[in-house]
């Protein structure tokens, strides 16, 4: 975002820029936002550590 406002009214694409490799990081970004919203992981009532990540690892399967 800093790149194209230092161009100015030009605002293209910087030069950069992987179609693939931006999809790819989408895909990631969503699921680990999915994570953060389920209540049970998100609010840490699971106390073990094995417990917290067996969930983690369910929500990732689930989306």
């Amino acid at each position: 975002m800093a790149d194209r406002q230092r161009k100015g009214s030009s605002g293209r694409r910087p030069l950069g820029f992987d179609a693939v490799a931006y999809k790819g990081r989408n895909v990631a970004e969503r699921s680990f936002a999915l994570a953060k919203q389920w209540r049970g992981v998100a609010t840490r009532y699971v106390k073990l550590a094995l417990t917290h990540r067996s969930a983690i690892v369910l929500a990732a399967c689930i989306a």
